[in-house]
């Protein structure tokens, strides 16, 4: 569903031009025909094995009316005069946008556009009225990926199945891989936007969790459904079992048992920090959905820290 809203949404933004893309897998199947339906002219990068190389995007985008790309696409002032005066719209499939020069795209007056959202209405306890709250269409995907991830690192699921692969399931150990309870934990997220909230009320009412969220300001909106409070960045560290979402360069301030688990950006975690903090147990384990670089080689030490 996010996919094709995400672009439909580029179609209704684009008149009738050769635009370029480069999304793959099942996009490639529904995507160029809504674009075709709305008379574009649709190029697609053939392959789905790497990203678009960079000099293919700058020469094939010559002459496009808009270009529907991906976080792997880097779209700056090189691509922008590349394509030339024709380019009236750049669209990328993510709520994220720090691939897109959008300062360059002001200057030239061309047009950014992100994975849509949708406002929803929802009952505040103890009030006679609805709060809204504009949610994004990947909200609940990432938010579901933040669970996946925390289950994992809390119980140790991705150890216990290397470990059963490389034949070392011997002797019975009660509490080799045991892991911690994620019910009753309590759970630190730092910005507490539509995807931490997601988040956060999965938490609350499926894991009877405690919820502390820090951030520039309070959100009596969003946290008075969770009962969520509000504190500074170091009371939320020390405090919390498990850590979403959050700029880590401070593990020392955490507990020790904790882990912490990261949907954001690859580039808010310190991964040196996070090394050191792996193999000296000061953090218990990580589950990380963005790297810096991404993807991250697979002889990176933060992929086997022990």
């Amino acid at each position: 569903r996010s996919e094709a809203e995400g672009a439909g949404h580029a179609a209704r933004a684009l008149h009738p031009g050769y635009v370029k893309t480069s999304r793959h897998g099942s996009w490639t199947t529904c995507a160029p025909e809504q674009l075709k339906l709305a008379n574009v002219d649709v190029d697609v990068f053939e392959r789905q094995d790497f990203a678009m190389p960079r000099e293919q995007l700058l020469r094939r985008i010559k002459a496009c009316t808009g270009v529907l790309c991906m976080l792997t696409d880097r779209i700056d002032s090189d691509v922008l005069g590349a394509a030339g005066s024709s380019l009236k719209v750049v669209s990328t499939m993510s709520v994220g946008y720090n691939h897109i020069d959008v300062a360059a795209c002001r200057a030239k007056h061309v047009a950014v556009g992100i994975t849509p959202g949708m406002t929803l209405s929802f009952p505040v306890p103890s009030c006679s009225h609805a709060y809204h709250v504009s949610a994004g269409v990947l909200d609940t995907s990432t938010a579901e990926t933040a669970l996946a991830l925390t289950l994992a690192a809390k119980r140790h699921v991705v150890a216990s199945v290397d470990s059963a692969k490389r034949g070392e399931w011997g002797v019975w150990q009660p509490f080799q891989y045991c892991g911690t309870d994620v019910e009753g934990s309590t759970v630190g997220i730092v910005g507490l936007g539509r995807i931490g909230a997601k988040y956060a009320a999965m938490m609350r009412l499926a894991f009877r969790c405690r919820i502390l969220y820090t951030g520039p300001r309070p959100k009596p909106d969003l946290a008075a459904p969770l009962d969520a409070t509000y504190c500074s960045m170091d009371d939320l560290l020390a405090a919390s079992d498990i850590c979403v979402l959050t700029y880590v360069d401070r593990f020392g301030k955490m507990k020790a048992n904790a882990v912490l688990v990261n949907t954001s950006r690859g580039p808010v975690v310190d991964q040196e920090a996070l090394y050191d903090a792996l193999v000296t147990r000061q953090l218990a384990a990580a589950g990380l959905d963005v790297t810096d670089p991404e993807p991250l080689p697979v002889d990176h030490k933060v992929t086997r820290p022990t």
